[in-house]
C-alpha cells in the first residue's frame, strides 16, 4: 500500500515571523507607517476618547457597538459574572502565598485554570459559538476580581468583593483600594484599558490563537496568553519607564543620563516600537490624559520625552524613535494611585478582551497552527553508540 507523505513545501521567513501574514482577521489592525490602529472599523484612540469600556468590550466580542438597550443588557450580563466561584475564592490565599512576591500576574495563571475548571469550560472545538462567547465573558469579568484579590492577599489584606453598580474600570480600582475612586481617575484608567485592548498579532495574542487552534478551552488559551505577556519584552515596560524617570531624577540630569545610555547601546524604556515608525497613537492619547492631571511629575515626563527624542534624533539619525504606550501609561497609572507591580496586570485585564475576541475568531477555523523548524544540528543519521 502506498503512503502519501507529501507536505507543504517549507518557506523561509524572517526571524520572529516579522511581517509574515499568518491569517485573516476582522478584529482590528495596526498601521505602523501611519501611526494608526483600529478595533473593527473604528479608530481605537477615538473609542478611548468617546466611549466606555463596556461599549468597546461589546464591539470586540459581538462585532458592533451597542445601542443603549444592548449596552444595558451587556452590562447586566457581565457584572453578574464578577464574583468568583467559592472553589476559586477558597484557594486564592494559597496561590498568593505561593507566588513568593512575584505578583498577581503569576497567580492569575493558576487562578484562571481553576476558574475554567470550576465553571466547566469545555474545549472550544466541542462547543458552539454561544458557549464559547459565554466562556470568554465569564473569564474577562472575573480577571479584575482575581487580580485585585491576589494583590491584596499578597499584602496581608482581605479581598474586596466586586460591586455591580460600578463600571468595569471604577470597580477594578475599588477592589484594589477598598475606596470608590474619583471619577476622573476611573475615567483615566478606563481610557488606558480601552487603548490597550488589542494591538495586532502581538506575542500574547498569537499565543492565544495558537492554543485556540488546538481546540483547547478558553481558560487554557488565556493562561498561555498571560504567560507570554509576563515576559519583560512584552508586557513589563510601564513600570520600567517610570524607573527611568526615577533614575534621571532632575531636569539637569536628563541630557547626560540619556546620552550615556544611548552611546552605550542601552535601550531607553518607553521609547521605540516594533511596529510604529511614527508617534505611537496610544502615547499621544495617554499624554493628553496625563496633561489633564498636570503637576511636576507630568511636566518632568514631558521634558524627558522632548530631550530623549532630540538626543535619539541626533545620535541615531534616520530612525523614528518616539514614546510608546508604556511611557505615559506608567505616568497615568501612577497618578491614579496604581502601584507599579499592578501596571502589567492592569494591562492584562484590558488585553483579556482582545485575546477573547481572537480566541473566538480562531475557534471558527478548524485548522491547527503547525509551522515547521529548520534543523541545524549534527548531520543525521548517526549510529547510536553502545552504552558503557
Amino acid at each position: 500500500m502506498s503512503v502519501n507523505r507529501s507536505v507543504a513545501t517549507p518557506v523561509n521567513v524572517p526571524r520572529g515571523l516579522a511581517g509574515v501574514v499568518v491569517t485573516d482577521t476582522s478584529i482590528g489592525d495596526v498601521r505602523g507607517l501611519e501611526g494608526f490602529y483600529h478595533y473593527r472599523q473604528y479608530s481605537a484612540v477615538e473609542l478611548a476618547r468617546s466611549r466606555g469600556f463596556e461599549d468597546v468590550w461589546h464591539l470586540m466580542v459581538h462585532g458592533e457597538l451597542p445601542d443603549a438597550a444592548r449596552r444595558d443588557a451587556f452590562v447586566a450580563e457581565t457584572v453578574a459574572l464578577r464574583r468568583l466561584p467559592d472553589e476559586v475564592r477558597a484557594v486564592l490565599p494559597a496561590i498568593a502565598a505561593a507566588s513568593g512576591g512575584s505578583g498577581p500576574l503569576a497567580g492569575m495563571r493558576s487562578a484562571l485554570s481553576l476558574l475554567g475548571a470550576a465553571k466547566g469550560f469545555r474545549p472550544v472545538y466541542d462547543i458552539g459559538a454561544d458557549e464559547r462567547r459565554r466562556d470568554t465573558l465569564v473569564a474577562t469579568a472575573a480577571v479584575p476580581t482575581l487580580l485585585a484579590a491576589l494583590h491584596r492577599l499578597e499584602r496581608g489584606l482581605e479581598p474586596v468583593e466586586p460591586r455591580e453598580d460600578l463600571p468595569y474600570a471604577a470597580n477594578y480600582l475599588y477592589m484594589l483600594t477598598g475606596s470608590e475612586p474619583e471619577p476622573r481617575r476611573a475615567r483615566a484608567i478606563e481610557q488606558y484599558l480601552i487603548s490597550t485592548i488589542d494591538h495586532g498579532f502581538n506575542a500574547s495574542t498569537f499565543t492565544a490563537r495558537v492554543i485556540a487552534s488546538t481546540g483547547a478551552d478558553v481558560a487554557a488559551c488565556l493562561v498561555g496568553a498571560v504567560g507570554a505577556l509576563s515576559g519583560p519584552l512584552h508586557g513589563g515596560a510601564p513600570s520600567r519607564a517610570l524607573d527611568t524617570l526615577d533614575a534621571i531624577g532632575t531636569p539637569e540630569r536628563i541630557n547626560p543620563w540619556i546620552r550615556e545610555r544611548v552611546l552605550a547601546g542601552d535601550r531607553i524604556m518607553g521609547f521605540g516600537h516594533a511596529i510604529y515608525r511614527t508617534e505611537d497613537p496610544r502615547s499621544r492619547m495617554l499624554r493628553e490624559v496625563a496633561l489633564g492631571f498636570g503637576g511636576p511629575r507630568v511636566e518632568f515626563a514631558v521634558e524627558v520625552e522632548r530631550q530623549v527624542e532630540a538626543i535619539l534624533a541626533e545620535l541615531k539619525p534616520g530612525r523614528e524613535l518616539h514614546t510608546n504606550v508604556e511611557f505615559y501609561a506608567g505616568v497615568g497609572m501612577e497618578l491614579c494611585g496604581l502601584p507599579r507591580e499592578m501596571f502589567t496586570p492592569t494591562f492584562a485585564a484590558a488585553r483579556t478582551v482582545g485575546w477573547s475576541a481572537n480566541i473566538l475568531e480562531q475557534a471558527e477555523d478548524r485548522k491547527i497552527i503547525r509551522p515547521v523548524a529548520r534543523y541545524v544540528g549534527p548531520e543525521p543519521a548517526v549510529g547510536v553508540p553502545a552504552s558503557a
